[in-house]
Parts: structure tokens; C-alpha cells; sequence
């Protein structure tokens, strides 16, 4: 580059390289890439991993974004602890604990990972739109923003693969909520959300992106016990 020494020519070069490599991730990768071929092909065990490292990297970048949320807007602990808890998802009843979520019915767990995915879909777009317009938020935070909402579509669709896949193999019945209509999933209580400031959406969806990491491991665990339980 001219006007700069070999060394520090070197160091904008790699700056470069790592700034395109993780702009490059910031739209949520597929679970299916050929679609509806490339699911049903998979064996359930693969298709389970695949949500599940999908569901990992979406609770990461939630827990990146709640930090530095922290670092710009409340930089004072008096303040956090001032903060609302109130979840909108609150009204989905969910199982307390790892012993609780194996009690359950695999239907029934299955269905409710879809109520919290579905119930997090316009939060998550209202909140990306809310981060772009702030100044102190980076355009690569309001990228990584805008990553973690499209992640929450991408993984809805990849749990229905799953939950197709388990009742063409009859291994749970059909009665999980009616899928093709995601509405249909939620309660009457849903839009709360629009109340809700920008930190206390983002403490909720890391609190419930970590159940439904979890969630999926515990229902992998009971279908397929043999594959990395």
C-alpha cells in the first residue's frame, strides 16, 4: 500500500482479511441448504446436531450483544438491577430444570421450543431496527443484531425438519401445534413485547435462546441416547 512500511502494510491487510471473514457469517447459514432434500436425506442424529450447533451460535452472539449492551448503555450496576424482568414469553409454561424437561412428553417439548422461536420473530426485527438508529452501537453490532434474528427463522424451520423427521420414523405422534400456521402457536399475551425496553428484549432472549439450546439436547438425548449423550 503506498505511504505505508512493509510492516504496517502487512497489519491492514489482516485487518482486512478478518473484518471480511466475519462479515461474510453474518448472514444466518442455512440448516437445509438444499431445502427439503437436503433434511431428508440426513439421518436424525445429524439433523439434531445441526440445530443444536445452530441454536449454540444464536445463544453466543445473544450473549456477545447483552454484554456489550451492558458496556454502552448501562454502564452502572444500580442501574441494572433496576432493570424489568418480565419476559413476554413468560406465559409459555416451560420446564424448570434438566429432571423437569425429561419428564415431559417429547411432543410436548418439541412444541414448546416452537412457541419460543415463533414468539421471538418480530421482537427480534423490531430490535434490530431499533439498534441501527443508535450511534453508539457499531454497525457490526447492528449486523450481529440483525444475524440473530434471521438465526431464529432459520431454526424454526430446521426443528420442524426434526419434528417431521421423528413422526415419519413414528417416533412421536402428529399432534405437535399446527406448523404451518406459526399464529397458531401463540398466546393472546404475545405482543407484550412491544412494551419492553431494548435491554430487557435482549436479557429475555438470551434467557430463552438458553433454554432452547438446552431444550434441544435433552430431546436429542431421549430420542437418539447413543450419538454424543
Amino acid at each position: 500500500l503506498p505511504g505505508l512500511d512493509p510492516l504496517s502494510a502487512v497489519w491492514v491487510g489482516i485487518i482486512c482479511l478478518v473484518f471480511s471473514s466475519r462479515l461474510s457469517t453474518m448472514k444466518a447459514a442455512s440448516i437445509c441448504p438444499n431445502d427439503q432434500t437436503g433434511c431428508h436425506l440426513l439421518p436424525l442424529a445429524n439433523l439434531f446436531d445441526r440445530v443444536i450447533q445452530h441454536s449454540a451460535r444464536m445463544h453466543g452472539i445473544s450473549d456477545d450483544l447483552h454484554s456489550e449492551f451492558e458496556l454502552y448503555f448501562l454502564p452502572s450496576k444500580n442501574q441494572i438491577g433496576r432493570v424489568s424482568r418480565n419476559c413476554h414469553t413468560s406465559t409459555i409454561l416451560t420446564p424448570n430444570g434438566k429432571e423437569n424437561a425429561q419428564r415431559i412428553a417429547r411432543e410436548e417439548l418439541a412444541e414448546i421450543i416452537l412457541k419460543l422461536l415463533v414468539a421471538w420473530r418480530d421482537p427480534l426485527w423490531h430490535f434490530h431496527q431499533s439498534m441501527s438508529q443508535h450511534d453508539e452501537f457499531t454497525n457490526f453490532s447492528s449486523n450481529k443484531s440483525l444475524e440473530m434474528s434471521d438465526m431464529v427463522h432459520e431454526l424454526r424451520k430446521g426443528v420442524l425438519k426434526v419434528v417431521e423427521k421423528m413422526q415419519m420414523l413414528g417416533i412421536i405422534s402428529n399432534s405437535v401445534g399446527d406448523t404451518g400456521s406459526p399464529e397458531a402457536l401463540l398466546t393472546s399475551d404475545s405482543a407484550e413485547w412491544r412494551f419492553m425496553k431494548d435491554y430487557d428484549l435482549l436479557y429475555c432472549f438470551r434467557r430463552d435462546s438458553n433454554k432452547i439450546q438446552n431444550y434441544l439436547k435433552i430431546l436429542k438425548c431421549r430420542i437418539v441416547p447413543k450419538h454424543g449423550c
